[in-house]
C-alpha cells in the first residue's frame, strides 16, 4: 500500500459525481484518487467524513489595492478562510493601474512575499496608446486583461475608446487570452446622475435608478460585436440583470466567444437593500429588483451563467459613510473573500437543491477553464492538491468584526448561515483550520497565464 503525504477523506466532489473517498497528496499534487474510506496510508490524515470536499474555490474578481491599505496579506488570509485557495486580481491599484510590464514585475514580486493563496494577475491598458503594453504583460504572465466601457477615474479606472477595444482584442487574439469588460454605458449613466443630482434625488435607491438595465444591455451588445468581428475572447464581468444573459445566450449561439459572470451579491440581495443598508449595499453595476435577481438564478441553473465571483472591494466605513446622506458620495463595493463561499453553499445547495458538482463548476472549475489557469479547479489526478472543505451540518453566524479583510463592513452581518468552510488546502498544506489562518505570508505563489514566458 503507497504512503502518501497527506490523505484526505471524504465526500468528494469530482468533476461529474461525489464519491465518498480518499485523495493521496504527494508534492503538493493529487496522485491518487481512491472509493471508499481506508485504502490510502499517509502521514498526515484529513478526516473530513460527513462534510464535501470540494475543489478549491477561484475568485477570479478581486480588488486587493483599489484601497491601498488592503494588500496581498490580509485579502488572502480572507481568502484562505473563505476556501478560496486561488484568487485573480484586479489590475486597477491606488495609486496606478497595472498598465505596464514594470508595475507588473514589481506587483509579482510583493505577491510571492506577502500571500498566504495562489493568486493570478490582470492587466490592463492605459485609456489612450496603451496596446504597446499588452506583448510584455503577457509574457510575464497576466491572465487576462481587464478593462472598461465606463470611466471610475481617466488614469487608474478609465473608459477605454473604441477604436482602442477593437485593437486590444485583435492582439489578445493573438495570445488566446481573454478580454473582460466592466460593461456599463457612460454617457447614459453620467446624464442621470447629472439630473438626480440636479433635482435633490439623492436617496440610495437613486443609485439604482440611474444606472438601469440598459446601461448594461447596451454596453455589452457593443462588446460582443467587437468580439465577434475580431474573433476574440470575450468575458463579462459583474452581470446584474438576465437579460444582459439571454444577449449572451443569443451571441454565442452565432459563434461569438462570450463568457459571464456575475456577483454572490446579485444573487443574494436585491435593491430594497439599499434601502435597508444604504451605503454598505453599494455596488457598479447596482442591485436589482428581486425579479431580476431570481432570473439569474435560473441562468445559473440553465448553465447561461459561467460561475460566481465576489468582486472584493475592501473599502472603509469612512469611504462608505459619504454617502449617508447623498448615495451618489459613497464608494462602490463590499468585501466577499471571508463569506462567500459559505454563503453560496447555502443558497446554492442547502435552500435551492444544486448539486456540489454545479457547486464546483460555478465556483471553481469554469474559472479555471475560462482563463486557462492551470492545474486548478478540479478534483483530478495530476492537479494542484487545492481544496475546500465545507461542513454543511455547521449553522454559524456572519461578523464582519471577524474578516481578515480590512473591510469590516457588509450587509451580511449578523446574518446565520447553514454550512461553513472549516478547512482549506493549499497545495496539499493546510492554510486554514477552520479557526485560524494557519499559514505565514509567502507560502502563496503567483500562477501566471497562459502566455507566460520565462
Amino acid at each position: 500500500m503507497n504512503q502518501f503525504e497527506v490523505v484526505i477523506q471524504g465526500q468528494l466532489v469530482l468533476p461529474e459525481q461525489v464519491v465518498e473517498g480518499e485523495i493521496g497528496v504527494q508534492n503538493g499534487k493529487i496522485v491518487v484518487i481512491s472509493e471508499g474510506i481506508g485504502n490510502l496510508q499517509a502521514t498526515t490524515i484529513v478526516n473530513a467524513q460527513g462534510k464535501y470536499v470540494f475543489p478549491g474555490l477561484i475568485d477570479a474578481h478581486v480588488h486587493c489595492f483599489s484601497n491601498p491599505d488592503e494588500g496581498f496579506e490580509v485579502t488572502s488570509a480572507a481568502a484562505a478562510a473563505g476556501g478560496v485557495t486561488t484568487f485573480l486580481d484586479m489590475p486597477y491599484d491606488l495609486p496606478n493601474p497595472i498598465n505596464n510590464v514594470d508595475i507588473f514585475k514589481e506587483k509579482v514580486e510583493r505577491l510571492n512575499e506577502q500571500s498566504i493563496v495562489d493568486i493570478c494577475l490582470w492587466g490592463t491598458i492605459s485609456k489612450y496608446d496603451g496596446i504597446e503594453q499588452i506583448k510584455p504583460l503577457a509574457e510575464a504572465g497576466a491572465v487576462a486583461f481587464k478593462m472598461s466601457t465606463f470611466e471610475t477615474d481617466a488614469y487608474r479606472f478609465p473608459r477605454i475608446p473604441d477604436y482602442e477595444i477593437m485593437k486590444a482584442m485583435e492582439q489578445l487574439r493573438e495570445y488566446d487570452l481573454v478580454a473582460a469588460f466592466h460593461a456599463e454605458n457612460d454617457e447614459i449613466i453620467a446624464d442621470l446622475i447629472e439630473d438626480y443630482q440636479k433635482a435633490g434625488k439623492v436617496y440610495p435607491k437613486a443609485h439604482m435608478e440611474t444606472r438601469p438595465p440598459y446601461t448594461e444591455t447596451s454596453a455589452v451588445l457593443k462588446l460582443m460585436e467587437f468580439a465577434h468581428w475580431t474573433d476574440s475572447k470575450l468575458h463579462i464581468v459583474h452581470v446584474s440583470h438576465p437579460r444582459t444573459l439571454e444577449l449572451i445566450k443569443l451571441f454565442k449561439e452565432q459563434g461569438t466567444k462570450v463568457t459571464s459572470e456575475t456577483c454572490y451579491t446579485y444573487l443574494l440581495l436585491n435593491c430594497d437593500d439599499l434601502d435597508k443598508y444604504g451605503p454598505k449595499a453599494k455596488n457598479n453595476p447596482p442591485l436589482r429588483y428581486q425579479e431580476d435577481v431570481d432570473g439569474l438564478w435560473e441562468k445559473l441553473k440553465t448553465n447561461d451563467l459561467d460561475f460566481v465571483t465576489s468582486d472584493h472591494a475592501p473599502w472603509s466605513w469612512a469611504h462608505k459613510e459619504k454617502g449617508k446622506d447623498n448615495i451618489f458620495l459613497a464608494a462602490s463595493g463590499m468585501p466577499g473573500l471571508d463569506i462567500m463561499g459559505s454563503l453560496m453553499f447555502e443558497s446554492m445547495v442547502v435552500d435551492k437543491g444544486f448539486s456540489p458538482v454545479h457547486f464546483a463548476k460555478a465556483m471553481a472549475q469554469n474559472p479555471a477553464d475560462i482563463y486557462g489557469i492551470p492545474n486548478k479547479g478540479r478534483i483530478a489526478e495530476g492537479f494542484d492538491a487545492d481544496f475546500a472543505i465545507i461542513d454543511p451540518e455547521v449553522v454559524w453566524t456572519i461578523d464582519e468584526n471577524q474578516f481578515h479583510s480590512y473591510s469590516k463592513i457588509s450587509p451580511f452581518h449578523g446574518q446565520k448561515v447553514n454550512g461553513k468552510v472549516v478547512h482549506t488546502i493549499v497545495r496539499g498544506e493546510t492554510v486554514y483550520d477552520g479557526e485560524k489562518v494557519t499559514k505565514e505570508p509567502g507560502f502563496g505563489a503567483f500562477v501566471p497565464g497562459k502566455a507566460f514566458k520565462q
